[in-house]
C-alpha cells in the first residue's frame, strides 16, 4: 500500500481541501504534497493524521500485510 496516496484518498472522500490538513497538522500545503507522495510514515504522524481524518489506517495496512493470514514481506 502507497500511504501517502491512501491519506489523499481519504482526505478527498472527507471533502477537506489540502489546506484543512495542512493546519490540523501544523505544517505547510507543500509538506501534505509531500506526505501523499511518501511510500512511507512514521507511526506518529499516520497516527495523527488518522485522528484528525477519523480513519484507521493501521488497519488496512494489516489487513494487507497479513492477506491470506502470512505476513507479506
Amino acid at each position: 500500500m502507497h500511504i501517502g496516496q491512501k491519506i489523499k484518498e481519504v482526505l478527498e472522500q472527507k471533502h477537506r481541501p489540502v489546506t484543512w490538513l495542512a493546519r490540523e497538522i501544523n505544517c505547510e500545503r507543500t509538506n501534505v504534497y509531500n506526505i501523499f507522495s511518501r511510500k512511507d510514515i512514521s507511526t506518529g504522524l499516520l497516527q495523527k493524521i488518522g485522528i484528525i481524518l477519523e480513519y484507521d489506517f493501521f488497519k488496512d495496512l494489516s489487513e494487507e500485510s497479513f492477506k491470506g493470514g502470512k505476513p507479506r514481506k
